[in-house]
């Protein structure tokens, strides 16, 4: 174990979104686990403070209040060794700036991103944002401990498999639904058709903006879909993936989640691509990628859109469910 002083304090900055924080876990284990007397402190933003206020590798998790005078009047009597910071932007620099301690920054690639988007040229190195992140703070000796993600639950969550419907009680498959953007949402209709070629009872997860899609597919399949989208919490959904037998999903955040637990993932890739470096994280070995190759205006975004911008959304509409089928049959 690497040897320095005392109560070495890290300040880790990541304020967003859900599946990223989820991706910095790595780094915050290996971190406190191989860094002697490592205390680690993480800033973030509210909405997404709950799912890190469980990680026992966490001293203390502080919420990003607003303004950059107002954190650093929050942390006055901490004094920080060093600053990991995983966000890289606008407000992480100006807190490096006024806490004037040694930083270290993972390199976003945004403008081999760029490249890629705007020209298809993909000049993206082949390795995985977690190992992008782990590099940040390879100064420490730190390595990866090959255990992937993780998502720690409360202990206190009451809720479970026994809450759903008895036909989900000998298995089911969870079908991730929800997106930041509309160009990574497989569409309700391609769902709908893969709950109906499957024998198998399946729960929808998402947020509140697809419970209408949710009621949808559950109205245009055949008795074995159960909507818990916009019904449950982040802790509960986690359960819902956790409990799973395996997992479908978008390019989403729940994505990581399922991937912490080591499911079996099929995720469906719109606009964005893999080589992104943001796929599930070692997941289990049967999981697989289902995505349009060879489309020319593909990747047309690092992050989505609301609309396909050439109104044709091929990247999604031309995913051939018998393939997602298939691997359910296989899998479940």
């Amino acid at each position: 174990m690497n040897q320095l002083k005392n109560k070495v304090r890290f300040l880790v900055i990541r304020f967003s979104s859900l599946g990223d924080i989820v991706l910095t876990s790595p780094v915050v284990r290996c971190l406190k686990q191989q860094v002697e007397d490592a205390e680690i402190f993480f800033l973030t933003n509210s909405k997404y403070s709950s799912v890190l206020k469980s990680n026992p590798y966490i001293s203390k998790v502080y919420e990003y209040p607003g303004t950059v005078g107002s954190f650093i009047s929050l942390v006055a009597d901490t004094q920080f060794d060093y600053i990991i910071d995983l966000q890289n932007n606008y407000l992480s620099r100006l807190i490096k700036l006024r806490l004037k301690v040694p930083a270290f920054t993972v390199d976003k690639l945004n403008i081999r991103k760029f490249i890629t988007v705007c020209f298809k040229i993909n000049r993206l190195p082949a390795i995985h944002i977690v190992d992008r992140y782990l590099d940040t703070v390879s100064l420490f000796d730190v390595a990866d401990d090959n255990k992937g993600l993780d998502f720690f639950i409360p202990g206190d969550e009451k809720f479970g498999k026994s809450s759903l419907p008895p036909a989900c009680q000998n298995g089911y498959v969870a079908f991730i639904t929800g997106g930041t953007y509309n160009t990574k949402k497989l569409p309700a209709e391609k769902i709908a058709a893969i709950c109906n070629s499957i024998d198998y009872p399946v729960v929808l997860i998402g947020g509140i903006d697809e419970q209408g899609s949710g009621d949808y597919i559950v109205s245009v399949t055949e008795g074995n879909v159960f909507n818990y989208s916009g019904k449950t919490t982040v802790n509960e959904s986690a359960i819902l993936v956790r409990d799973s037998n395996l997992v479908l999903t978008n390019d989403t955040g729940f994505m990581h989640i399922a991937a912490a637990f080591k499911k079996k993932i099929l995720s469906f890739w719109g606009n964005t691509i893999p080589q992104f470096g943001m796929y599930p994280y070692m997941a289990d070995p049967a999981s697989e990628i289902i995505e349009v190759s060879n489309l020319k205006c593909r990747p047309c975004s690092k992050l989505g859109y609301n609309k396909c911008p050439k109104r044709h959304f091929r990247c999604m509409n031309d995913i051939d469910v018998s393939l997602a089928a298939d691997w359910i049959k296989k899998n479940f």
